[in-house]
């Protein structure tokens, strides 16, 4: 199981939600607290992960994960609502780069994804999520590349892809069925043929038998 899927099991089902997507991260620029001076847990995995409610008013948060060395379980951190995030920084609008910055209503965070990819699969999907669940003050995505916010995301390439799937499959079942359709005439031609064949046979041993 990955480290998402077992994120989704472990933290956001058993509260009937389902985690809409997740980055792992790192910080950038380092908060000055003396977290192992002070009897912390050691090194840790960091992600960001996306989540909405199964019941409906959809609730959508924003959740800080941890998973400290040594261990095979998560920990819920930090978490806001959709509607506390104020402005997603993609940091540079011309290339693809993992650097990205969450700011909240409180606080702001600098992070850096595991890849370029990572990220931008994550702003695409939280953009995606705030046009759709939130209705007013919309939070502001800046230096985001144009691919990341327009109608060629990842989602809408992902739902032309199952378009496309289905069409091709659809054609196919058509050309089977219209192959199907002509073996079955010429089945049919070659039944007939044969038993003309035979009554002609059959009027030509009788006539001879005569």
């Amino acid at each position: 199981m990955s480290a998402k899927s077992a994120i989704n099991k472990e933290i956001f089902a058993p509260h009937d939600e389902r985690m809409l997507g997740a980055v792992q991260v790192k910080r950038r620029t380092k908060k000055k607290i003396p977290f192992l001076a002070t009897g912390g847990q050691g090194d840790y995995m960091t992600y960001i992960c996306l989540s909405v409610t199964n019941k409906k008013p959809s609730q959508v948060s924003i959740t800080k994960v941890k998973q400290f060395e040594g261990s095979s379980s998560f920990v819920r951190r930090s978490q806001w609502t959709i509607d506390q995030l104020r402005q997603v920084n993609g940091i540079d609008p011309n290339r693809d780069c993992a650097e990205f910055d969450l700011v909240f209503d409180n606080t702001f965070d600098q992070w850096v994804a595991g890849s370029a990819g990572e990220k931008c699969t994550f702003v695409q999907i939280l953009h995606h999520t705030c046009q759709r669940h939130i209705a007013d003050r919309k939070p502001e995505f800046i230096n985001c590349q144009s691919k990341l916010l327009g109608g060629n995301s990842i989602l809408h390439s992902a739902a032309d892809s199952v378009t496309s799937a289905v069409q091709k499959a659809s054609q196919a079942l058509n050309e089977r069925g219209e192959r199907l359709g002509r073996a079955e005439e010429k089945t049919g031609d070659m039944m007939n043929s044969a038993q003309q064949f035979a009554e002609t046979a059959h009027k030509l041993a009788m006539k001879h038998k005569c």
